[in-house]
């Protein structure tokens, strides 16, 4: 029964150890990760630097995983590069040591003096968690939480190896530790299963030092372990990294893998070859405690930390061997974004002239995607759909490239003509982004009726085939407006655009009708709205592209967008309400034809 529960006693140590470090050190990367990240991401190329910089940021977070694991995310991000990776992989391996050396208080002995006596864990695990409560409950600074749970996680931690310490008193583990010390196998299997298991090789030395408090363990038995630990972490942070989905996060979490495979083999051909000279006899055999065991820690990470580091881009070589580049795909865009060359801004016009190509570009892609859109309200395809999304990555991409390269251009344009043609490629790149978004949108909205089984009924289809005339009316005005500069089309796109808002007004009234006789699902009904309201917004921004024509032409009109609009649409215009009032009837005549045959069409069949 004694032993049963100091097994219990030892598990429930365990559990505190465990949770007390995650707690310490989740609370440290929470109050310092954003500093941490910018930090590493301004590691110079200097591996003695980016070394340091692992092994400092590994002892305050208390996890070489976690630092890895970073250090990933900032590769993948393209903040540092894979190769200035390497010193922060080896130093974050190095840091690690710390924790081993902290709990090296347990050799703290009562025969000590009363300062030391101060740090023995069972006097420092009570004051740092009412130091930690007082931080909680007490105090309302900035962060004071994070310093609270800090300081208890601290003291949980010490009270689990006291925990842990006095539970293992009732054990005779020397037989076991021998049978290691004979066996290195044995040793290093246990090792690296221990290390695996708790996601942790500080956790794992943190177990073998509490072990070591009641019975001190053979330095060659400690020996074994610690390879065995170095390798069963490097496997856990390996799969961590390789769960990404990049290739250079996969390569940090190899080389990780890779570094601590030679440090092993290191640190046993070492220790074989001086055992074998006569060198090791009095340390082979030597009791450790838990000082001695996180020393040989240290000491076997530093000495293949300097060993190591030099031959450390062989690990990242084999690394880009074994784990190849993602296939590109091809971009046939890829040409409108390298015109985009900075060598231009010394002559604004050829600079302007790139964006007009690449803008136009992105107007035709994007006008293109909404009748593929449209098309598939009809008859739904999975190809059609999977072209809209790559044509809308291309657009994206597009769009990031010419707005950067305007912010770049504008300190070099001076002329006034060439500063309204950058104001308005400005507004317009933004305009052409929304097409191809609402492009999307319409894709997403037949993709979800497609797999619902879900079909617009005959009235809803004719009446979308008339506005659809109306858009494709509006979209052409659009781009002749653009590509020609041609006023004329621009004050075109605004009466249309109004006769858009009444035909989607008539339409809500239609589909109302039908859903009352019971001709139109409600959920049909709503995809079909869905579809209206991208149509407006379509409408609507290239009615924003026809302004911004205008603006060019006309100085100054730019600021008083918004009056002319209004002007517009309360009549003060009388060529636009002649042309309002001239598509108004025949767009709506053709929709109470349209309306009127299918009426006609449903009492036959009723008769």
């Amino acid at each position: 029964m004694e032993y049963v529960r100091s097994i219990i006693s030892l598990l429930g140590g365990l559990a505190m150890f465990l949770y007390g470090m995650r707690l310490m050190g989740s609370s440290l990367r929470e109050g310092s990760s954003g500093t941490f990240k910018t930090v590493m991401g301004k590691v110079t190329n200097n591996p003695v630097n980016a070394f340091l910089l692992g092994l400092f940021i590994t002892a305050i977070i208390q996890s070489s995983t976690a630092t890895i694991v970073i250090t990933s995310g900032l590769v993948v991000a393209g903040v540092i590069s894979l190769k200035q990776s390497l010193g922060i992989i080896v130093g974050a391996n190095v840091g690690t040591t710390v924790t081993g050396q902290i709990i090296r208080l347990l050799d703290i002995s009562d025969d000590s003096g009363n300062v030391l006596q101060f740090f023995k864990p069972d006097t420092l695990a009570p004051i740092a968690l009412t130091v930690g409560i007082i931080f909680l409950m007490f105090c309302s600074f900035k962060k004071s939480d994070l310093a609270g749970n800090i300081a208890i996680g601290f003291g949980i931690l010490f009270t689990g190896l006291v925990a842990m310490t006095a539970a293992v008193t009732n054990f005779n583990m020397s037989g076991v530790f021998t049978r290691m010390g004979s066996h290195p196998a044995l040793g290093y299997g246990a090792g690296a299963i221990v290390a695996f298991v708790l996601q942790s090789s500080s956790s794992s030395i943190g177990i073998l030092q509490a072990f070591s408090a009641s019975t001190p363990i053979a330095f060659k038995t400690v020996a074994f372990v610690l390879c065995g630990v170095y390798l069963g972490d490097c496997v856990t942070t390996g799969i961590v990294c390789f769960i990404g989905t990049k290739p250079d996060s996969k390569r940090v979490g190899l080389i990780n893998i890779f570094y601590n495979l030679a440090k092993t083999v290191l640190v046993l051909a070492v220790i074989g070859i001086l055992s074998a000279m006569g060198y090791l006899d009095t340390l082979w055999n030597m009791p450790l405690k838990s000082g001695g065991i996180a020393n040989a820690n240290s000491v076997f990470n530093l000495v293949s930390a300097v060993v190591l580091l030099p031959f450390i881009g062989i690990a990242k070589r084999l690394s880009e061997r074994i784990i190849k580049d993602e296939p590109k795909p091809e971009d046939r865009y890829a040409d409108k974004i390298a015109a985009l060359n900075p060598v231009f801004f010394a002559t604004p016009a050829l600079a302007l002239n790139s964006c007009y190509d690449a803008l136009r570009t992105m107007f035709t892609i994007a006008s293109a995607n909404i009748n593929k859109a449209l098309n598939m309200f009809q008859e739904y395809s999975e190809e059609n759909y999977n072209a809209i999304d790559a044509d809308e990555d291309s657009i994206d991409r597009l769009a990031d490239a010419v707005s950067n390269y305007l912010v770049q251009l504008s300190p070099h344009v001076n002329e006034d003509m060439h500063i309204r043609i950058l104001d308005q490629y400005y507004k317009v790149v933004t305009e052409f982004e929304r097409l191809g978004d609402h492009a999307m949108n319409l894709a997403e909205i037949a993709k979800g009726m497609d797999s619902q089984g879900m079909k617009f009924s005959d009235d809803a289809l004719c009446e979308l085939m008339v506005i659809r005339e109306l858009l494709d009316w509006i979209l052409e005005h659009t781009k002749n407006a653009f590509e020609k500069r041609d006023v004329e089309a621009a004050r075109h796109i605004e009466p249309l655009e109004e006769v858009m808002d009444d035909m989607i007004n008539a339409l809500d009234d239609n589909h109302v009708a039908r859903l009352r006789e019971g001709r139109c699902s409600i959920y049909a009904g709503t995809r079909l709205m869905d579809i209206m309201s991208n149509l407006e917004r379509i409408s609507d921004t290239c009615s924003n592209v026809g302004v911004s024509v205008v603006a060019r032409v006309n100085p100054g009109m730019d600021i008083q967008a918004h009056t002319y609009i209004s002007s517009l649409h309360q009549g003060k215009d009388e060529g636009f309400n002649e042309e309002y009032q001239r598509a108004h009837d025949l767009y709506f005549k053709r929709l109470n034809l349209v309306t009127k045959k299918n009426q006609e069409i449903e009492g036959q069949l009723h008769f």
